[in-house]
């Protein structure tokens, strides 16, 4: 396609993807400012899927006007249209420039626990949404509902709340036809259908909806209707995806609450009963932005847990003191504790089946035996590996070395927007750089010097290293390659199957064992966002797959936290350990541990250890035996 500014061509660039959703690309531009190019009905995305296609056809064919007419003097954190894009003869819109907004990240990420407890407390999140509420009422003020209103089109960098995706706001004569599954109001949905489908225009009331979700969500790590369903009369389950439009929310008595999410008990009860306002009883009425002013987080002294009550709502003055065992038993499972903080774990690795591990304590970051590596305060923003004694640091595009006794080292890596391309495995270090992926690697005359590996798409590739062989992706405008290379041999192959990937790649991460890697990936695309695991034979070849929506309570409900193991994958649930298996080009689960239940949920990382499994939490390290 041939795109133009001013009547000036501008060059799409693979290597200069910023990502694509469901129905644009973003390319960068240069001078603080990105391209936005809307997907035509021949896109590949498209092919096979004739309805996506009107659609495309259909949202350009509005956009012709709707663009030229967008409202000016919109609130500032509205990342709007600065100069459309067009086709050589300036008649055709294509797309739009607009403000690059960098460094960022979506507000979904505010939404995990382990992204949270990284570094953004629960205050953080407070004055984010006081400035959100600023921008959607301004919005209202203008005349202007945003829609599609989700964790993925606000983008939050220095503390403040960016809306992007403004071409699909509703003004005027311009509705927004697209919806996110998890944030639509369920009251512009057909509440006779068997899913959700959106039959009403939206309005300011849908987008006050979609920010006391999105707030929930952000305080609590579950959405209004989250958890599981399971109900004791068989006659009143639902599809998981029908539960909006039956307001079975996740404060019913017969949802299981998720155990890695934050109880709703540490809530005050004026914001409580304002969410089941909304979520049960269909209130539509504008936030109340005194209940944002009012909420304050403290830590209970006692337990530790943050809460906005004037009293900790898990513990009393009298309450005994309850010891925690270091060995536990339940039914065939032992759980012995390896290791345990007052701080919080934000990494850790299993080399040659020995824990390693990062934790925040006392304003540092420390490793497995209380050495301090790095002072300051938790920065979600740092990436950490560990190399035996040495640790890597990642942030943007630099990652530093930091060895006892010897000065800190630093390699230049590229980052594709989510962090630094680099893994360890145990033995070597491994990263991507100026396009090219290296490994660690001396010289005949003893000198560090890195050794090359193969070539890569420069700024776009997320890397994982295994025990045997490694594997890479990098994705960008319509291209999209999956490689391995071999941990310890130059070369890598990229010649390995990959389904079709359509909309907006969410999320990414990869479990290896000697034989097989086991690629998970969350794609958003339609309102809805699935997890994917591809799995593939140390020789590239696509073995087996299986697919999941994000959240329902399955072993692929969640994407990461699961271990690859004699070529089993172990993923955690809020029910135990599952197994799973190829079998017959597909992933089957192969068997259930059910007596893992009290010693894992869907949020801990499981490796694999030389005396067991090993489980890892937000403060603790366990080893599980199956007697």
């Amino acid at each position: 396609m041939n795109v133009y500014l001013q009547g000036k061509r501008i060059p799409l660039d693979p290597a200069r993807s910023l990502g694509q959703g469901g129905e644009a690309e973003v390319f960068r531009l240069g001078t603080g400012r990105a391209l936005k190019i809307f997907k035509p009905p021949g896109h590949p995305d498209y092919q096979g899927l004739p309805g996506e296609q009107r659609a495309a056809e259909e949202r350009i064919r509005q956009h012709q006007r709707k663009l030229r007419e967008f409202p000016a003097g919109l609130p500032r954190r509205v990342v709007a249209p600065e100069e459309l894009a067009t086709d050589r003869s300036g008649r055709l819109v294509v797309g739009y420039a607009m403000e690059l907004v960098h460094p960022a990240e979506p507000l979904v990420r505010w939404a995990e626990p382990a992204f949270r407890r990284a570094g953004v407390p629960n205050g953080a999140v407070v004055a984010l949404f006081r400035d959100m509420h600023a921008t959607v009422s301004g919005l209202h003020a203008a005349g202007v509902v945003i829609g599609d209103f989700n964790d993925l089109n606000v983008l939050v960098g220095a503390g403040q709340a960016r809306f992007i995706d403004a071409d699909s706001f509703q003004f005027g004569a311009y509705r927004c036809g697209v919806f996110t599954e998890r944030f639509v109001d369920p009251l512009l949905c057909d509440g006779s259908a068997s899913s959700l489908r959106l039959v009403r225009p939206c309005g300011p009331g849908s987008d006050w909806y979609a920010f006391a979700a999105l707030l929930m969500q952000s305080l609590l790590f579950v959405g209004p209707y989250g958890g599981i369903y399971r109900p004791v009369r068989s006659s009143r389950r639902v599809l998981h995806g029908v539960r909006p439009l039956r307001r079975i929310t996740v404060f019913h008595p017969e949802v299981h609450y998720p155990r890695p999410a934050t109880s709703w008990r540490v809530l005050p009860d004026d914001l409580l009963h304002h969410l089941h306002g909304v979520f049960e009883r269909d209130q539509r009425a504008p936030f109340p932005p005194a209940l944002l002013e009012a909420l304050r987080f403290t830590p209970c002294p006692r337990c530790g847990v943050e809460h906005a009550r004037a009293a900790c709502p898990f513990c009393s003055p009298h309450a005994a003191a309850v010891a925690t065992e270091t060995i536990r038993v339940r039914g065939q499972v032992r759980c012995t504790r390896i290791f345990e903080t007052s701080g919080v774990i934000v990494h850790a690795a299993a080399e040659r089946g020995v824990l390693r591990l990062v934790h925040h304590l006392g304003g540092a970051y420390r490793r497995e035996g209380g050495t301090v590596v790095l002072h300051g305060p938790l920065d979600p923003a740092l990436r950490f590996r560990v190399l035996g004694a040495t640790t890597l640091v990642g942030r943007g595009e630099e990652v530093a070395l930091l060895s006892p006794e010897r000065a800190p080292e630093r390699l230049s890596v590229d980052s594709d927007g989510t962090g630094p391309a680099f893994d360890t495995n145990g033995r070597h270090r491994y990263w991507a750089s100026a396009g090219r992926l290296f490994r660690d690697g001396t010289s005949p005359w003893g000198i560090d010097q890195p050794e090359p590996i193969g070539d890569v798409l420069q700024g776009q590739t997320r890397l994982w290293a295994g025990p045997t062989f490694g594997m890479g992706l990098y994705r960008a405008s319509n291209l999209s390659v999956l490689f391995t290379f071999d941990a310890e041999r130059r070369g890598v192959n990229d010649t390995l199957s990959l389904p079709p990937l359509r909309g907006q790649l969410v999320d990414a991460s990869c479990a290896l064992d000697e034989g097989r890697a086991w690629l998970l990936l969350a794609l958003h695309a339609g309102g809805r966002t699935t997890h994917l695991c591809l799995a593939y034979a140390r020789g590239g070849a696509l073995e087996g797959t299986a697919e999941a929506r994000a959240g329902d309570g399955s072993w692929l409900g969640t994407l990461r936290g699961k271990c690859a193991a004699h070529g089993v994958l172990l993923a955690p649930t809020d029910a135990g350990i599952a197994r799973l298996e190829v079998e017959g080009g597909r992933l089957r689960l192969t068997r259930e541990y059910p007596d893992t239940e009290p010693f894992v949920d869907a949020g801990s990382r499981l490796l694999a250890g030389k005396d067991g499994l090993l489980v890892v939490g937000k403060q603790e390290a366990a080893v599980l035996r199956l007697n």
